[in-house]
């Protein structure tokens, strides 16, 4: 559905995003994730053809970006950072002007943006001025001009932003009920968006593309090695040499946790070498107290530090 092959921003002699390629399939909502100045925004400018690239190409749903613009317009509904929205109109108003600019048929157009309504909730605020509307309904109402011509494919720039929990767990919700019937790419700069609502995620740090794969695939990948938690009432220096001797694990550290001689371990293992059971075996033996044990993975915050940290010593030599 998308495809980006070898994209290039330049601006003199900076370059805001160098070599970038990527693909979207269909119905999939990807998430592009960078740290602020990383290269998102100028990456989803470029493919909704508000900015030309200096070098590379780009297609969706077939059409070229530089050769045929409004064929891709036709086929984008876009979210910017800040929602398009007038103030001084009612909601009805807005989505009729809209509607008749990305040519919606007059004889299907009140319908579209009835269903458009009902589909982001804000029927209620229909004849309601676009200013007195708080700050998450007027994403709603962005979201819903991004969606009122039935667009195949939804680029959506930071869509949680400044919003309050609530509001970020029901524009999330939004964003993944719209799966399937569209394709998604929601560029943000905050890891529990794409953890909660995407299938595969592109990281983007310093303009170039560090990884491309889903957040387990990612996890699995970067970690290299198995990790156990446990908690434990007894000497810690007999836990730590029993739990040491145990073939396949590489560390052992430990921390004081309240309460007499309780600590907490972390193990690092050998990768795909389950040792739960020598571990819980060996403190019982020792004579002390198993209070927990489970294994631990990288999180996605751990996946995108290491990755955009790599890129940044890679580019600092």
């Amino acid at each position: 559905m998308i495809e980006v092959d070898q994209l290039t921003k330049r601006y003199g002699s900076v370059k805001a995003i160098e070599n970038v390629s990527f693909r979207v399939e269909k119905g999939e909502i990807l998430g592009f994730l960078g740290p602020n100045g990383a290269g998102k925004t100028t990456t989803m400018r470029i493919l909704t053809c508000f900015l030309p690239a200096t070098e590379g190409t780009a297609r969706v749903a077939g059409y070229d970006v530089f050769n045929q613009p409004m064929e891709v317009k036709r086929r984008i509904g876009y979210l910017p950072e800040n929602p398009p929205v007038y103030n001084e109109m009612t909601v009805d108003t807005y989505l009729d002007f809209v509607a008749k600019i990305k040519g919606v048929d007059s004889t299907n157009r009140k319908a579209r943006i009835e269903e458009v309504k009902n589909r982001v909730s804000v029927q209620e605020y229909s004849k309601t001025l676009i200013k007195n509307l708080s700050k998450g309904y007027k994403q709603r109402l962005g979201i819903a001009q991004a969606l009122v011509h039935d667009p195949e494919v939804l680029i959506l720039d930071e869509p949680t932003i400044g919003l309050d929990p609530n509001q970020i767990s029901e524009v999330r919700q939004l964003i993944k009920s719209l799966a399937g019937n569209h394709t998604i790419i929601l560029s943000t700069h905050i890891l529990p968006e794409v953890s909660m609502t995407c299938q595969r995620v592109v990281i983007i740090a310093k303009g170039k593309i560090a990884a491309v794969d889903t957040p387990e695939n990612l996890i699995r990948q970067l970690q290299g090695s198995d990790r156990i938690y446990l908690e434990a009432k007894g000497p810690e220096p007999t836990v730590t040499s029993q739990i040491s001797q145990i073939d396949g694990v590489l560390r052992v550290e430990s921390h004081r946790l309240d309460g007499d001689e309780a600590f907490s371990y972390s193990v690092e293992t050998e990768f795909k070498k389950d040792v739960r059971g020598k571990i819980a075996k060996k403190i019982v033996e020792s004579g002390c107290d198993l209070l927990e044990l489970r294994t631990m993975s990288m999180s996605l915050e751990e996946v995108f530090l290491q990755l955009t940290t790599k890129e940044e010593e890679v580019r600092d030599r």
